[in-house]
């Protein structure tokens, strides 16, 4: 059974039209410490929903899925990388990152405020909580299965 995550990035960085073209990516850069963490428990297999942020209507566009369990994130030990840290060596990484590949588009785009009109999503999804900035959140079953079927609907 996998576990479910949501992706977040700007759309003019890396979309999720750039991961379909290029079928996978490595999740790199995130220097955020409980970003990590849940990095450190992604598992090959697990599914993640693909969120825009920073755009005009943010929102879920698609399905990505881990295919390679963290590993260290070598951008943080190159210095021409904008994500070095000088603090992580080859013995102490700090950071890690997994492998995504693209899975699929939703049937439709599901905007942040639709989701916001769900108050058992508000309650609960991490993404939707005040101040919430983290670049990967976990997604539970249940929040996972109310975002597909807000997307299975036409768009109000």
């Amino acid at each position: 059974m996998p576990a479910y995550w949501l992706f977040k990035s700007e759309p003019d960085s890396f979309g999720f039209d750039r991961l379909e073209r290029e079928g996978r990516t490595e999740w790199s850069g995130v220097r955020n410490y409980q970003a990590r963490n849940f990095m450190k428990a992604m598992r090959v297999g697990d599914l993640g929903f693909f969120y825009h942020s920073s755009t005009k209507e943010p929102g879920i566009v698609g399905i990505a899925r881990v295919t390679r369990d963290a590993y260290p994130d070598f951008t943080a030990r190159d210095p021409k990388s904008e994500y070095f840290d000088p603090k992580a060596t080859d013995e102490k990484p700090i950071w890690e990152m997994v492998d995504v590949a693209f899975e699929r588009y939703l049937p439709r785009f599901v905007t942040l405020a639709e989701l916001r009109e769900h108050a058992s999503l508000v309650e609960t999804m991490v993404l939707l909580r005040k101040g919430s900035r983290l670049s990967i959140n976990p997604v539970t079953k249940r929040e996972w299965g109310i975002v597909l079927r807000i997307a299975e609907r036409p768009a109000a």
